[in-house]
């Protein structure tokens, strides 16, 4: 992942100046959440959390990166020197990966000089959001999927590469078995899944012919694609081909369905192969899949055994984006409020105790001053400090320990939001009679 400095929005340098001119060096808190969900979310899966710690310790300006920044004339000659030196020194406080969380919470909080913490704001929010807009995303699949194989397929509709790599890991924590995108299998170590494009077939005289020498040529991975012409009589050619394969050793490991009406293809396959005693064989489809429609077709009884996502999983089709925001709680040990019209914050440093019931599920969240404590019986405080003094405080979780944690807090959502619908109320989130207090105090304050 590159993490370069001046990948960041023109006023967090122009901001980093006037701090520097002013000598402000002062600690501040900033925190970064989501104002409120989109309609068609019940909750959101927090992703990105790693990938947001490697750039704060890997940043710094190169040689290249001043020297552009002094021939623009914008900087001055002493704030560019000291910049050769900038470093992130803060503390940083998260949620875990794989953690629901709602309107208002706080998933990351950064305490640092303020020049330091108001930098980092940018891409800080481009990290997080994004992947954990497509988490989100996913999550509703792997409940809509109800234990069937999902695949990510989204790299070539993603917006840009870092998205699509990115869109892998995510899906892959929020419960995706694995990735089309070649790069997340080297990078993250990532399940990869692909076989074949229709102009594989279309590249043979005959589909018979794509389908034995496929199978010749990649006989650990023999799926077929079986939609190009005729999807029935590309099944009843899989059937003829099966024992030839089977006398090789090779095995037949499912065929894909990629379009037309997928439920009825998928019974008239699924037929087609068992009576030609192909039982094993799974069915695997794609082709505009989102939670919705997966959801349709395991209602109509389509016996499909895996989906392919795509487009409306990298891009998050229904909510492609989030209110995510990053802001100011305290500055020099005073807490500080945001109060414009529909936009007003929480004040000061915050925790968020997330209160279950005996079995687990959770039924309210409480958003408190972050010196506030709820009993351990009771409550379970969902920001830990992750990064000390610039440095992570832990070596880097793995994304399968990440992935475990999100299946496991998926599962014990209640039954209302693991449902696509709206729930009838929203999830309940709190706020703590010692931060309503602080908020009310700062309201009367002068500004």
């Amino acid at each position: 992942m590159n993490h370069e400095a001046l990948l960041t929005d023109l006023y967090e340098l122009t901001m980093l100046q006037a701090y520097f001119d002013e000598g402000m060096q002062d600690r501040a808190v900033f925190e970064l959440f989501v104002r409120r969900l989109p309609e068609a979310r019940n909750f959101l899966l927090v992703a990105g959390i790693e990938q947001a710690l490697d750039y704060l310790e890997c940043l710094r300006f190169t040689p290249d990166e001043l020297g552009w920044l002094a021939d623009s004339g914008r900087f001055s000659s002493a704030f560019l020197q000291s910049l050769r030196d900038f470093r992130f020194s803060g503390d940083v406080w998260a949620m875990r990966e794989g953690t629901p969380c709602f309107a208002n919470e706080p998933i990351l909080r950064v305490e640092a000089p303020i020049g330091e913490a108001q930098f980092v704001e940018s891409r800080l929010i481009n990290l997080i959001h994004f992947s954990t807009m497509v988490a989100s995303k996913a999550a509703r699949c792997v409940l809509a999927a109800q234990g069937r194989l999902l695949v990510d397929f989204g790299l070539r509709r993603a917006h840009g590469g870092e998205a699509g790599l990115l869109a892998a890991r995510a899906s892959h924590l929020a419960g995706f078995a694995g990735t089309a995108t070649v790069i997340a299998g080297q990078r993250f170590g990532i399940p990869l899944f692909g076989t074949m494009a229709h102009s594989y077939i279309e590249a043979h005289a005959r589909e018979a012919d794509a389908f034995a020498r496929f199978a010749a040529s990649q006989p650990g991975n023999v799926t077929l694609l079986i939609d190009t012409y005729d999807t029935e009589l590309a099944a009843h050619r899989v059937v003829e081909l099966a024992p030839a394969l089977k006398a090789r050793g090779v095995r037949l490991a499912a065929v894909r369905l990629d379009s037309g009406d997928l439920a009825a293809h998928a019974r008239a396959v699924r037929a087609i192969l068992d009576d030609g005693g192909l039982t094993d064989v799974r069915l695997f489809a794609s082709g505009n899949l989102d939670e919705y429609r997966i959801a349709a077709l395991l209602a109509a009884g389509a016996p499909i055994d895996g989906f392919g996502v795509g487009t409306m999983l990298t891009t998050s089709g229904d909510a492609p984006s989030l209110d995510m925001v990053y802001k100011l709680q305290r500055y020099a040990g005073v807490p500080r409020r945001k109060r414009s019209e529909g936009k007003a914050t929480w004040p000061d440093a915050k925790q968020v105790w997330r209160q279950r019931d005996a079995h687990g599920t959770p039924r309210e969240d409480e958003i408190t001053l972050a010196d506030e404590i709820r009993s351990p019986s009771e409550s379970t405080s969902l920001l830990a400090p992750v990064m000390r003094s610039g440095r992570r405080v832990a070596p880097r979780e793995s994304l399968d320990a990440l992935r475990q944690h999100a299946a496991d807090k998926l599962m014990h959502l209640p039954p209302a939001l693991r449902a696509l619908d709206p729930p009838a109320q929203p999830y309940p989130v709190t706020i703590s009679p010692r931060l309503r207090a602080l908020a009310e105090e700062l309201d009367r304050e002068p500004h």
